[in-house]
């Protein structure tokens, strides 16, 4: 095992939080309802003369570990707004809902606090979920386009058994979640397509308890809180904006499949892009690819 003062993840988060910094982005809380709180990344200084974006994480890490490339690329060219969904990095409620649709609403609240009035919302696994929600609640008027990686918005029931089924567990929350080393392994070898060979045990186990086991409870209750994945059938309503669906070829927590089944009945104005040897984060795993689609897509005339 490692010294106990070196945290190898407390070192990088402080990195990432440098590069969100750089980026001009500053660190925020703010109450937006009476029960509810966010924390959030979001421009120091506000240019009326750009356009808007928010970034939606995935389950996992909290957003500054999911987006810091993004972040990078966007900052130049528009507002970038990265919060922190609730029970993740600072952010909190009182509140007994759980839902993604909840999720939603809250983002909702902050960006009608911080007067955003018209913003585009991309959206990475769960936080794809999210970000759908969002675009259904707001509607075009208020989000302009929505982005969506890797995020099962049309699982069923059958999707969620045979993801089960890859990896050989009993439950959701042991991969969503995992409680050891040997469980993480399980899922970067799934979410990764090419995970590192050689992780010594003690920095998984940083890993662990720096960034899953806080709020561990609340979370195993958002993962039952979801709404979608209960039934055998997909029951997803089309969204009226233009949609561009980024996936990863090689991803074996949303095989690519759903990929193409998404496209087919989110937006008739949706758009698909594959990229190869990229699983379930190719945000992360393949940076330059993933920019330059998203950057194309959101700066393009509609």
């Amino acid at each position: 095992m490692g010294p106990s003062f070196l945290s190898i993840v407390s070192l990088y988060r402080a990195y990432l939080r440098r590069c969100f910094a750089g980026a001009g982005l500053s660190s925020r809380t703010l109450d937006v309802d009476s029960q509810t709180t966010l924390h959030f990344w979001a421009p120091r200084d506000k240019s009326a003369q750009k356009g808007s974006v928010v970034l939606v994480h995935g389950f996992g890490p909290e957003a500054i570990w999911q987006w810091r490339r993004q972040v990078q690329l966007l900052a130049p060219h528009f507002n970038v707004y990265v919060p922190d969904l609730v029970f993740f990095g600072g952010s909190s409620t009182r509140s007994s809902e759980r839902s993604e649709v909840f999720q939603a609403a809250c983002v909702g609240k902050l960006l009608e606090k911080l007067e955003v009035e018209r913003f585009h919302v991309v959206g990475t696994s769960y936080g794809g979920m999210v970000a759908y929600n969002l675009a259904q609640m707001l509607g075009k008027e208020r989000v302009q386009k929505v982005v969506i990686a890797s995020s099962g918005v049309n699982m069923t029931k059958t999707h969620n058994v045979a993801l089960l089924q890859r990896a050989q567990l009993d439950n959701i929350q042991e991969l969503m979640l995992p409680p050891t080393p040997q469980h993480l392994r399980k899922l970067m070898s799934l979410s990764i397509h090419n995970p590192p060979k050689i992780l010594p045990h003690f920095f998984l186990s940083d890993f662990l308890d720096k960034l899953y086991a806080e709020n561990r409870k609340e979370k195993m209750e958002l993962l039952k809180g979801l709404t979608i994945g209960r039934d055998n059938t997909s029951n997803i309503s089309p969204l009226q904006q233009e949609v561009l669906i980024v996936w990863g070829e090689e991803d074996r927590i949303f095989p690519v499949q759903m990929a193409h089944e998404l496209k087919k009945v989110i937006s008739q104005k949706a758009r698909l892009e594959l990229i190869k040897e990229a699983s379930h984060v190719p945000q992360m795993e393949k940076p330059e690819e993933f920019n330059n689609i998203l950057l194309n897509f959101l700066q393009e005339c509609s």
